[in-house]
């Protein structure tokens, strides 16, 4: 194995292994920290999905430690902390706790942070985060449910996240190439800077920095970065040619979405679906009792399911979501939201689902838990940094996509299904 990564949400986990696979590596997700007994997979990358994005930071700190021993244990030569292309955190984690504890378990001293994704239009600019075009706190993600994002300068958020001081590698250096950001990251360490927060506008930045790394025991930041990783184990003589590292077999049953991300992205995606697809809406306002609320999404799926996918959509507008955080509390909203579109996860997989997109990452956490999946074998890309995997664990097989809300054209529902119609 030569990559070992930890990834804070399961959605994000797939957004990096989907591009690792794209380079070559053969990868595999492994939901949750592994018991020390697993049996290592025989791939190039291991993907350590956590929920931790907005977990409590100590216990965010303690389960990517203790991915991080497995993955040690497991023979990995370097390490990634993946988190979102948006930099998903509050204001006091838990990118920069994380990403503290895992510098000083590797002794390391230094690690870039760079989240770009141009090809999903997030890019990095004098150390500010802009989402197509936008500043990220004018994106929509200063609304967002979770984990709203009121400033666009990384270098101040994550300062006031971190013990460590923050530099930055500014576009000028970045677009010399990998020696150039290879020596601005040197100085700002021997300056004792503990993080880089690197621009990134294009993915031939993206690849500089990433070759730039290649010594690097810790590398932090979005799925983009990883795009140049497999290069630097190539032209190590480390990484052989794996054929089709994404080829998955066929898997045969009914096709459903379950959707509980509220971006843009995924509400659009949502209004698109309606117009072809038959389309469940959960209201939590009305109805906050996630059993009930499965009961009758449920009940609504049983005849419909195996005609055309079925959407089921815990999806809300902002005012929604405010009007259901004011009536319950934040986190028991997120918590109500969470379980109902698990249990509806599952009983969908007990009438014969068994191909299934879930947008939304807290989503996606909940319902891999409910169905108990342990890995995901990564297969083909529908959209940049949404593959399709082969679920594996305590039931039958699935096809899953487990979509960031963020991520996806507007026909990305559909488009998802008519891939594996091949």
């Amino acid at each position: 194995m030569l990559l070992g990564a930890i990834a804070d949400d399961f959605t994000g986990a797939t957004d990096l292994c989907s591009m690792l696979v794209r380079g070559g590596m053969r990868t595999v997700q492994l939901i949750g920290v592994p018991p020390a007994d697993m049996p290592i997979p025989d791939v190039d990358a291991i993907v350590v999905a956590l929920k931790s994005r907005t977990a409590p930071a100590r216990q965010a700190i303690d389960e990517s430690l203790a991915a991080l021993k497995w993955l040690q244990a497991a023979g990995a030569r370097q390490f990634f902390f993946k988190y979102c292309s948006t930099f998903d955190s509050t204001p006091h984690g838990n990118i920069g706790p994380v990403a503290d504890a895992l510098v000083n378990a590797l002794d390391c001293g230094f690690a870039l942070a760079c989240p770009a994704f141009p090809t999903n239009a997030r890019t990095v600019y004098q150390g500010h985060l802009f989402v197509a075009g936008s500043l990220l706190n004018e994106s929509g993600m200063e609304n967002h449910p979770l984990t709203p994002m009121t400033d666009a300068n990384l270098v101040r958020v994550l300062s006031h996240q971190s013990e460590g001081t923050v530099g930055l590698v500014p576009f000028v250096t970045v677009d010399r190439g990998a020696n150039a950001i290879r020596d601005a990251m040197t100085e700002l360490k021997e300056r004792g800077r503990r993080y880089a927060i690197v621009d990134a506008i294009t993915d031939a930045h993206l690849v500089a920095i990433g070759e730039a790394a290649a010594n690097h025991a810790l590398i932090t930041g979005g799925s983009g970065i990883a795009m140049g990783l497999p290069g630097n184990f190539r032209r190590a003589g480390l990484l052989a040619d794996a054929g089709d590292p994404g080829a998955l077999p066929r898997i045969d049953g009914a096709c459903a979405v379950v959707a509980g991300s509220c971006s843009r992205a995924t509400l659009a995606q949502l209004g698109f679906a309606r117009l072809h697809l038959p389309v469940f809406e959960l209201d939590a306002l009305t109805t906050p009792d996630a059993v009930a609320l499965s009961e009758a999404a449920l009940a609504w799926a049983s005849d419909k399911i195996g005609d055309k996918p079925v959407v089921i959509a815990a999806s809300a507008p902002p005012e929604k979501v405010a009007a259901l955080q004011e009536r319950l509390g934040r986190e028991q909203a997120g918590a109500l939201v969470e379980e109902a579109v698990a249990l509806i996860a599952e009983g969908l997989v007990a009438r014969g689902v068994r191909k299934m997109v879930v947008a939304g990452g807290e989503t996606s956490g909940a319902v891999v838990g409910r169905l108990g999946v342990r890995s995901l074998r990564i297969g083909a890309e529908i959209d940049p940094g949404v593959p399709w995997t082969l679920a594996s664990g305590s039931g039958a097989d699935l096809m899953l996509a487990l979509k960031s809300g963020n991520f996806g054209a507007t026909d990305f529902f559909l488009k998802a299904f008519r891939g594996l119609e091949g």
